[in-house]
Order: C-alpha cells, then structure tokens, then sequence
C-alpha cells in the first residue's frame, strides 16, 4: 500500500510543478500592460518579458535532460522546483523592467529542468495500464493549467496587482519540493550523455543574437547597423550548430532524427502552432486593454474564449493522436490560420466580439494540433531516445514564441513609425501569423506519415 501511494504522490509532485510553470505561460499575458505601466517599461521591454522567459527554456532543455540522467531525475527535479520558485518571488519583487526580464529568463531555467525531467519521473514510477492513466492525468492537467491562465492572471491583477501572478507560485513550488523530497525514488540513465557545452553555447548565443536583433529593430529600425549584425551573428550560429552538433562526442541533438520525415514535420509544426496563434496573444491583450479599455479580467474571460475552444477538440484528438498524426496536425493548422484570417478586418469602431468567431475556430485548431504534437514527437522514436525527441519539440515551440514575438513587435513598430494605427498594424501582423500558419499545416500535410511511427504500418 506504501508503494503504491509513493506512485501517486509522484504524480502529484510532478503535476504540481508542471501546473505552475504551464500556468506561467499564459497568466503573464494579461498581466504585461499593467507592468508596462507600472514599471514605466517600453513595448520592447514587455517582449523581453516573453522572450527572456521562452529562451532560457529553449536553449537548456536538452541540457536540462542531459544532467538529470547523469546526477538523478529526483535532484534536478528539486533543484528545477527551488530556482523556479525563488525566480517567481523575485519577479514578484521586481521594481524595474530589466530586473523582471533577468528574473524571468532564472524562471526559464527552472522551467527547462523540471520540463525535461516530469515526463521521465512518471515513466519510471509507473508501468502497464497505470502509465497510460498516469499520462492521461498529467495531460489533462497541462490543459487545465493553460486555460486558467489568462483567467487566473486577469483575477490576480485587478483584485490585487500584476505582482501576484508571480507571488502565487510560492506555496505551490514549496508544497512540490516538500513532497518530491518526501516521496520519490531517486534514479538515473543508464544511457545518460554529458553535457554538450559547445553545443550549448552556440545554440544560446544564435538565439539570443536573433532575438535581440529582431527585438532591437522595435526601437531602431530595420536598417540599424547593430540589428544588422545581430541577425548576421545569429543567423551564421544557428546554421554553424548543426555542424558542431557532428563535431562533438556527446551531442545534445541526435542529427540522425532529422532523417525522418514526421519529426522534421512535427518540429515545423510545432514552431508554426507556437509562433502564430500563441505569439500574437501579446498584442492581442495589448488590443483589448490599452484600445478597447478592458481590465486584466475582463480581458483574461475573453482570452480564455481560445482556450476553452482548445480543450474541446484537444481530449478527442489525444485519443487519435497516434493513428491520425497527419489528419489531425495539417487541418489543425488550416484553422489556426483560419481563426486568424476571421480576426482581421480590425479598425477604430470595431469592438471585441468581431474577434470571437476567429478566437473559436482558432481555439478549435489548437486543441488538434497540441496534443497530436506531443504524441508524434516521441512516436517517431524509440522508448529511449523519447525525452531527446520531446525535448527537441518542446524546444522548437519555445524558439518559435521567442522569434515571432520579436519580429512581430519589429514590424508593428515600423507600422507606427510610417504613421498608420496600432489597430491597422494589428491588422497586418493577424495576416502574417495566419501564413505562418498555413505554411507549417502544408509542411506537415507533406512531411508527416504515419508509417514513420515506431509500431505502425503503412
């Protein structure tokens, strides 16, 4: 009896800390106008809250992946809860813009560790048909922790401060360290690799290289000789890490993955999903607070219209996922980009209900292609090489917020600059994400083949 209660208070723990880090994804997003407005932050500033946060992610989840098999899931497990704990009050303490990204990009470390050690936590604690009902709970949880953000964070804002949202992590992330130390068995790879610091490095440095250009451009311009030069450097790393990956004994990133069609779909999908509907959420909320006069709350109950739209199709299409990867992912996708083609025709005498139709269809969309994502990332692999693979997916999603949201913020600024509205820019950048949109379900419809999963046929 022992036993078993130690599974299920593993879970716990794990659902614990995967609640509060997917809840941060989205409970900031209603929260950034009041920060820029109480931190007297510009509109770069609040892209950088995103970004720094997205990029930390991106950059060290695999090597996140890597120490836990090397020094134990258990440890890396605490240490990710305790530096994301400490990073949420500090972010609730911050008193200036540059203090809240810097301790954003801390919470992204945290983030990446206990991300890429939760799955491998429940797959060695539970077996059989106890694994499957195990994954369906940890599942249904991200979902439920993804909806409640905008809601949650518009509650947490108007009631009592955009510090909140933050603050709130606190009891959660102790109570997770608390039982983690209490209930779950320590444990190790036996395939564990070191960690690739020169993959690493080259990988952060191009990122953020990019990022920073596409961000500086906001504020400069696109012609500005240090945009220039950051989009070069980030441009020539990221191409040159591919290289290095070959190089070094102990990759990071198996090369080999790309050989197959459905991951190389999959990781285009994942960057499209996350770089059009979920990137342009932050201008979204920007839309309906600072142009239409909605408070963190009111604005949150709108925003969640997308999220509640997802759980819809998100529980049938978790089951398919491993039979129809192409039949749900590519047609997710055409309405992703659908939902966002319905939201244009924005200007100044429209109100927030011309936006509901393209939030449902969208909503609708993003609910087939998450959880189909997730199950083809690791359906592409075998069982050992599961954490490389959703890792690798996990970190195109993350490199797909961080870019769109810079280069969107870039070309709503020179949008301004030339003299046209916030509402037409809006306008422009809808158009832009719903062709990301479209491009990634076309790529998919042609990459992704079933017979590319581990265990199916033709």
């Amino acid at each position: 009896m022992l036993g078993s209660q130690r599974k299920w208070w593993t879970l716990v723990a794990v659902c614990l800390g995967t609640f509060m880090l997917l809840l941060d994804v989205t409970i900031v997003i209603v929260a950034l106008p009041d920060i820029r407005t109480d931190l007297g932050a510009r509109v770069s500033d609040v892209q950088w809250v995103v970004d720094a946060y997205a990029l930390s992610l991106a950059a060290l989840l695999l090597t996140a992946g890597s120490l836990a098999d090397l020094l134990g899931r258990r440890r890396v497990y605490v240490a990710g809860l305790a530096i994301f704990t400490a990073a949420s009050v500090l972010c609730g303490l911050a008193q200036s813009p540059l203090m809240l990204i810097l301790c954003r990009a801390v919470q992204g470390i945290g983030g990446a560790v206990m991300f890429s050690t939760a799955l491998a936590l429940i797959a060695q604690t539970f077996h059989g048909r106890e694994r499957g009902t195990a994954f369906g709970i940890w599942g249904a949880v991200t979902g439920i922790s993804t909806a409640l953000g905008p809601v949650l964070g518009g509650v947490l804002t108007t009631g009592l401060s955009w510090h909140w949202i933050f603050l709130v992590n606190l009891p959660v992330g102790i109570a997770a360290i608390v039982i983690t130390l209490r209930v779950v068995e320590e444990s190790r790879s036996g395939h564990a690799r070191r960690v690739d610091v020169p993959g690493v490095a080259v990988f952060t440095a191009g990122l953020l290289s990019l990022v920073y250009g596409l961000i500086r451009a906001s504020d400069h311009g696109w012609t500005d000789g240090v945009v220039v030069g950051c989009l070069v450097v980030g441009a020539v790393l990221l191409a040159a890490f591919p290289l290095v990956e070959r190089a070094v004994p102990h990759p990071m990133l198996d090369l080999t993955l790309f050989r197959k069609p459905t991951f190389v779909g999959g990781l285009i999908a994942a960057f499209g999903m996350n770089g059009s509907l979920f990137a342009i959420m932050l201008y979204l909320v920007l839309y309906l607070q600072d142009q239409l006069g909605y408070t963190p709350l009111e604005t949150g109950v709108r925003i969640m219209l997308i999220t509640g739209a997802t759980l819809l199709t998100a529980i049938p299409a978790g089951r398919l996922a491993d039979r129809y990867p192409r039949l749900l992912i590519a047609p997710g996708l055409v309405l992703v980009g659908s939902g966002l083609l319905l939201m244009r025709g924005l200007d100044a005498e429209s109100g927030w209900t011309h936006l509901l139709p393209g939030f449902i269809v969208a909503g609708l969309g993003s609910g087939l292609v998450n959880p189909t994502l997730a199950s083809t990332a690791v359906g592409v692999v075998q069982p050992r090489f599961a954490g490389m693979a959703s890792g690798i997916n996990t970190t195109a999603r993350q490199v797909g917020i961080a870019a769109s949201v810079a280069a969107l913020g870039s070309i709503l600024a020179a949008h301004q600059r030339a003299g046209g509205s916030f509402v037409s820019g809006l306008d422009e950048l809808l158009l832009i994400v719903a062709v990301v949109a479209f491009v990634a379900a076309a790529c998919a419809a042609v990459l992704i083949r079933p017979r590319d999963l581990v265990g199916h046929g033709e």
